[in-house]
């Protein structure tokens, strides 16, 4: 078994992500990989969705290839994304499936805003598709909750965002019931040249447990993607050797990262890796000016690479009281 996996099966998706998408070595790319071949987070076939839940994955052959040719040119996603600078990590992801949709010829609008006046914005479509006489509405999120309970459980609110000020619950609620719904509104209806046929949620990504088996979750994809979670006191006890601090942007695919640092200025650099006599200080250091988690990948090398075999999230000793206090009842 891996150092960073455990018996449980967390870090089995990256086992898997690794011998399919192993060849992908930009990071766009392998991003972009992500977003079309993971386990949906919400499980399109679930009753409790009506069927307004998108899929993406798994990646076709055609899919593969075409990801494949971007890795050996990758000029037109490199332009599409542009010079900026990310600094939100669903803004980058939008990016991406925007540049999906268009190269497929699908690609109607990208955050079309919906205003019933010049100062009232009702919303915003984040993608309209081509749908032949009419439209498909994906409305797309690129989540990371940590789940503050070991038992089964339909409340949602108990996966709490990194930054306590969302929940899985809050985020549902805002996409079904409000989000799904603007196509609905007269000012969209009057700014659309056809009728929106279907409106759907395509949402990915990671979520997070404390020790013990994973809670079957109704909804919840049963193959989504899953990392730990951990107090600062009880990393000591988790599995792995070799750690890096993964970089906000780099939270979707699984890390594969050169093992000698390169300065190319493609991406922002990663930390290098560390072993946990060196990691822990860190973290209490970070911890002593700034209580959000941490994202951390455990390594291993492979020929060139570091590549992740687990991830977890570092949280402060207080972070679950203060979870549990921020949590709607």
């Amino acid at each position: 078994m891996p150092a960073g996996a455990d018996s449980t099966g967390f870090g089995a998706y990256q086992a898997q992500f690794a011998r399919r998408w192993g060849h992908l070595t930009r990071p766009h790319v392998r991003a972009l990989a992500w977003l079309l071949d993971s386990p949906d987070l919400l499980d399109p076939t679930a009753p409790d969705w009506a069927g307004r839940v998108a899929a993406t994955g798994p990646a076709d052959p055609a899919t593969a290839a075409w990801l494949a040719a971007l890795e050996e040119e990758p000029s037109a996603l490199d332009a599409a994304l542009g010079d900026r600078h990310y600094s939100r990590l669903g803004l980058y992801a939008e990016k991406l499936m925007a540049f999906y949709f268009a190269q497929r010829g699908e690609l109607v609008a990208h955050g079309l805003q919906v205003r019933a006046a010049r100062n009232d914005t009702v919303g915003e479509f984040d993608f309209l598709l081509d749908a032949g006489a009419g439209l498909r509405h994906i409305e797309f999120a690129t989540k990371f909750y940590l789940q503050g309970s070991v038992d089964e459980t339909s409340d949602f609110d108990l996966l709490v965002g990194p930054n306590l000020a969302d929940t899985l619950g809050r985020k549902l609620r805002k996409i079904f019931g409000q989000q799904l719904e603007l196509s609905r509104h007269p000012a969209a209806q009057g700014l659309l040249d056809r009728p929106v046929v279907a409106a759907q949620a395509l949402v990915k990504g990671w979520l997070f447990y404390p020790d013990g088996r994973a809670p079957r979750l109704p909804g919840i994809g049963p193959g989504h993607c899953r990392g730990r979670w951990h107090t600062l006191s009880g990393f000591a006890a988790a599995a792995g050797e070799r750690f890096i601090v993964m970089p906000r942007l780099q939270w979707l695919a699984p890390l594969q990262v050169p093992a000698q640092p390169t300065s190319d200025g493609a991406v922002p650099p990663t930390p290098p890796a560390l072993h946990r006599a060196d990691l822990m200080p860190l973290l209490e250091r970070k911890f002593a000016v700034d209580r959000s988690p941490v994202m951390v990948a455990a390594v291993r090398q492979e020929e060139g690479w570091l590549v992740e075999e687990a991830r977890a999230f570092v949280v402060p000793d207080d972070w679950p009281e203060r979870a549990a206090q921020r949590r709607p009842f």
